[in-house]
C-alpha cells in the first residue's frame, strides 16, 4: 500500500489534543495543500475562517452542542460557502454593467450546491494534508447549528454560510486509535443506475457497525435494539437535528435573498 492510500486509511477522528503549538511553517504547508483542492471552474467558492480568539472558540464550543474540545483545540477552522464574494467581484469590477446585453442573475441554489462541493473538497483535503504533517483533525457536524448566532459571531453576510468545521493538533498520546467499521464496497457503489437497498441488505451493510455497539452495550432496549434503533434515537429524532433543519433552512433562504 503507497503512503497516500496509507494514510486514507490509517485517518481516524482525534478528539483530545496535545498542548504542543504547531509550528509557522507546518500551518502554512497545511493552507497552501488545501487551497490544492479541486474547485469549480478555478473560483475558489469558500472562505476559511480560522478562530484564534479564546472567547469566540468558548462560545462556538457553546452553539456547536457544548463540545468543549472545539474550545481547547489548538487550530480551528470554519469553512465556508462564498458566493458573495464573486457577487460583490462582479459589481465592483464592473462586470455586470459591461454586460448589459445579458439579463441580471441573482445567486441561486445552483451557486450553493457548487459552493458547498467546493467547501467540502477543501476542508477534506485538509483532513488528508494534516494527517501527512502529523496532525490529527475532527469534523464538527454541529457548526450548521445556530446558524444565527454564529453568522453575528463571525460576521457573515449575504450569500455566505457555513459548510464544515475542522479541528486540528496534534495526537495528545501515541496510543493508535482502533479502526471504525465502514460498509462492504458492493452496499455502497451501484453500477448505472440507483438502487434502494432493501432491509437485509442493509443489515448485512451494516453489520460490523452493529456489532461494534453491541460490543460496548451502547444499543437500545437493553443492548438488544439493532443500528436501526440506535441511530432512529438517537440522532432522527434528536433535538440536534431538528435544530440543523430549522438552521439550515434559515441560511439556504438567506443565500439566495441575501441580507435583506
Amino acid at each position: 500500500m503507497n503512503e497516500t492510500l496509507r494514510l486514507i486509511h490509517n485517518r481516524r477522528s482525534l478528539r483530545a489534543f496535545s498542548d504542543r503549538p504547531i509550528p509557522p511553517e507546518v500551518l502554512l504547508a497545511l493552507k497552501e495543500a488545501t487551497l490544492r483542492a479541486p474547485t469549480a471552474g478555478n473560483m475558489a467558492y469558500y472562505s476559511i475562517v480560522e478562530v484564534c480568539d479564546r472567547e469566540k472558540k468558548e462560545k462556538l464550543a457553546l452553539l456547536c452542542d457544548n463540545q468543549p474540545m472545539i474550545a481547547k483545540a489548538p487550530l480551528v477552522w470554519i469553512f465556508l460557502a462564498d458566493a458573495q464574494k464573486w457577487l460583490n467581484y462582479y459589481h465592483e469590477s464592473g462586470a455586470v454593467e459591461k454586460a448589459n446585453d445579458l439579463p441580471y442573475r441573482p445567486i441561486g441554489l445552483g451557486d450553493l450546491h457548487l459552493a458547498l462541493q467546493d467547501t467540502i473538497i477543501a476542508a477534506h483535503n485538509a483532513v488528508i494534508a494534516a494527517e501527512a504533517l502529523g496532525l490529527g483533525s475532527c469534523y464538527i457536524g454541529d457548526v450548521i447549528e445556530n446558524f444565527e448566532e454564529l453568522s453575528d459571531l463571525l460576521h457573515l453576510s449575504g450569500s455566505v454560510i457555513p459548510g464544515a468545521m475542522v479541528i486540528f493538533g496534534y495526537p495528545k498520546t501515541d496510543n493508535a486509535v482502533k479502526p471504525t467499521p465502514r460498509c462492504p464496497v458492493d452496499s455502497i457503489f451501484m453500477k448505472d443506475s440507483y438502487r434502494e437497498p432493501h432491509l437485509k441488505e442493509m443489515e448485512a451493510a451494516y453489520f460490523e457497525h452493529e456489532e461494534q455497539k453491541r460490543r460496548i452495550q451502547s444499543l437500545p432496549y437493553e443492548n438488544t435494539g439493532s443500528l436501526a434503533d440506535f441511530y432512529y434515537r438517537r440522532k432522527h429524532t434528536s433535538a440536534f437535528m431538528r435544530e440543523m433543519n430549522r438552521s439550515t433552512e434559515v441560511m439556504f433562504r438567506r443565500w439566495v435573498e441575501g441580507d435583506s
